[in-house]
């Protein structure tokens, strides 16, 4: 049997805004889009899933019209809940998976219901390349289940990039390979 592609596209800019599911694109996130298309038109593409948010959906849009494919979503793809905004919450969600802000997501919640949801997404395209729109804590936590090595200095790398276009290779539900395929750095405020 042929590997499994997952590409993942964390998101492109957007706008910050009171209800997460529905924040859009700024002007540089849209066209930023272009990055997406360029980097996976010459890939044989079988299908596009998302997170159910807007922002991740838009983001990969302009590649599915290219490839003339509908993008299906799947909630447990969605981004973490965050509850009320403190810096201090940052570095002790990373040293412990369970511990949330009040009215948050901890990252063990994220990791689990987005390694079940990309788990079921490999055993039902064993062979397949799906491109699978998401969010950087989303996607972060899923390279950590596959890498424990992955921690607060690796989000903090990636939380500027948006859209960051990564592949991940697997032999069933083994990964076996990462690749960095496009990132656009953008100024987080």
């Amino acid at each position: 049997m042929q590997n499994t592609r997952i590409i993942f596209v964390r998101h492109a800019q957007a706008k910050y805004g009171e209800d997460d599911r529905i924040r859009t694109l700024t002007e540089a996130g849209l066209k930023s889009r272009e990055v997406v298309v360029e980097t996976l038109k010459d890939f044989h593409i079988d299908r596009f899933l998302s997170s159910p948010y807007k922002r991740s959906m838009d983001t990969i849009q302009t590649a599915a019209d290219y490839f003339g494919m509908k993008i299906e979503t799947d909630e447990r793809f969605r981004e973490r809940k965050a509850g009320t905004w403190d810096d201090d919450w940052l570095a002790k969600r990373w040293a412990d998976f369970t511990c949330a802000e009040e009215g948050g997501e901890c990252l063990a919640s994220v990791q689990l219901r987005n390694v079940e949801a990309l788990k079921e997404v490999l055993a039902k395209h064993e062979g397949e390349t799906v491109v699978i729109g998401t969010h950087g804590t989303a996607l972060s936590m899923i390279l950590n289940y596959y890498d424990s090595s992955f921690g607060i200095d690796d989000f903090l790398r990636i939380v500027g990039w948006m859209p960051y276009i990564v592949e991940l290779t697997f032999d069933g539900d083994k990964l076996i390979g990462k690749r960095e395929l496009a990132h656009v750095a953008t100024k987080v405020d």
